[in-house]
């Protein structure tokens, strides 16, 4: 994969820290948000079920503040990204079908906005599946993501926080995913990568997928509906430092623009929506 994700060089007005520690997805067994794993386990074909955010509640409202922050502003986010974020509900809502829209919009002044929604500060996973259900959005100049920062983000600044992207897209290549590792010595466009294609040809943009890393001390495996198709351990980073045996955090976001998927043009349709049917950290 070739990109400039020179992502979270500029970080120091970006992340909006919480107070730590707060176990804010819902685990599974409950009724409500804000139990911890510990009391609620349950197990299912996947592995016990630490915690899950299944993304219930009345279309229009906003995605359970114990859980989700927001990163929000514009400055391109160090990949020269068009878009403006905000925590403005024409941008990410829930859709009262158990589903929650990030939207990106091109407004009547020809701006881009959308969301980029965190789980910093308020919930972090080591090891175990990560996985999300999602209908990802298309066209040039589109990227959708679903990832995670190292916690200790704001300590170590980035890459040496690590980063797992457990899926990204970048519209004009509507069969094809990615999943990639970044960490000191290999970011940017030098991260562990590798891409996953469409085993009928058909587009990601046309049906929800299963988006997963099996995370394990000293390796990261990848998969979509349950496929794995790339799994790297230390010895892939030719001796730099292995970085993801810690806590991290998760992100959801739609760029808009940027180095990678270069910008949006005359094809490029808007509202694009990714939509989100569950996220769910099994223990493996």
């Amino acid at each position: 994969m070739t990109r400039d994700d020179t992502r979270g060089l500029n970080r120091r007005d970006v992340f909006r820290i919480g107070a730590a520690g707060a176990a804010g997805l819902a685990v599974a067994g409950t009724a409500a948000f804000g139990g911890t794993a510990a009391n609620a386990a349950t197990t299912g074909g996947a592995g016990t079920l630490l915690a899950a955010d299944e993304f219930d509640g009345p279309a229009g409202s906003a995605p359970n503040s114990a859980i989700w922050r927001y990163d929000t502003g514009a400055g391109g986010w160090g990949n020269g990204e068009l878009q403006t974020y905000t925590d403005s509900r024409r941008n990410s809502a829930l859709d009262g079908a158990g589903n929650l829209v990030i939207t990106a919009r091109r407004e009547a002044d020809g701006s881009y906005t959308s969301a980029r929604l965190t789980t910093q500060g308020t919930y972090t996973a080591q090891y175990g599946r990560v996985e999300a259900r999602i209908r990802i959005p298309w066209g040039q100049g589109i990227w959708p993501a679903f990832w995670m920062l190292g916690a200790d983000l704001p300590q170590v600044g980035w890459p040496a926080c690590g980063e797992i992207d457990v899926m990204e897209a970048i519209g004009r290549d509507p069969d094809t995913v990615y999943g990639t590792v970044h960490g000191p010595g290999y970011s940017g466009a030098q991260g562990i990568s590798a891409a996953y294609r469409s085993p009928d040809g058909s587009a990601f943009a046309d049906a929800f997928h299963v988006f997963a890393v099996d995370w394990r001390p000293g390796s990261v495996s990848w998969s979509v509906d349950g496929q794995t198709y790339r799994t790297v351990t230390p010895a892939d980073t030719n001796g730099a430092p292995w970085v993801f045996d810690k806590p991290f955090f998760v992100v959801l976001n739609v760029a808009v623009g940027g180095g990678w998927p270069g910008n949006p043009d005359a094809t490029t349709r808007f509202p694009q929506q990714m939509t989100v049917d569950s996220l769910r950290v099994f223990q493996n």
